[in-house]
């Protein structure tokens, strides 16, 4: 059985950043997990069970975008039981990973 991880949503559906781009998903961070740029470790919610913004989520690590042009990786946090696709989560994390050379793994 997997782990559950909480993340504590920092930037909910909705959220509109610096650039302009507004969040389609709930993303934030995983508290006490120190990723490669130093700081907590990021991670973007994919789940059927979430239609709006939210202010934490406790879920199942089911991926990790690998960015290949810069120091950090990125969890993809769903809801225990759901599966999706690479071809999936590459479509709903697109709106920030657009910027960057990425691929998606997906964890057993």
């Amino acid at each position: 059985m997997s782990r559950l991880i909480n993340v504590t949503i920092d930037r909910p559906i909705g959220y509109k950043n610096e650039q302009g781009t507004v969040y389609p998903i709930n993303y934030g961070h995983v508290k006490n997990i120190i990723a490669g740029d130093g700081e907590e470790q990021d991670a973007y919610v994919i789940s059927n069970t979430v239609n709006g913004p939210i202010e934490s989520f406790e879920g199942v690590l089911i991926a990790i975008v690998k960015r290949h042009d810069d120091n950090e990786t990125k969890w993809i946090i769903s809801a225990p039981g759901e599966t999706y696709t690479t071809e999936e989560l590459s479509d709903k994390v697109h709106f920030i990973e657009q910027y960057f050379d990425t691929s998606i793994y997906l964890v057993d």
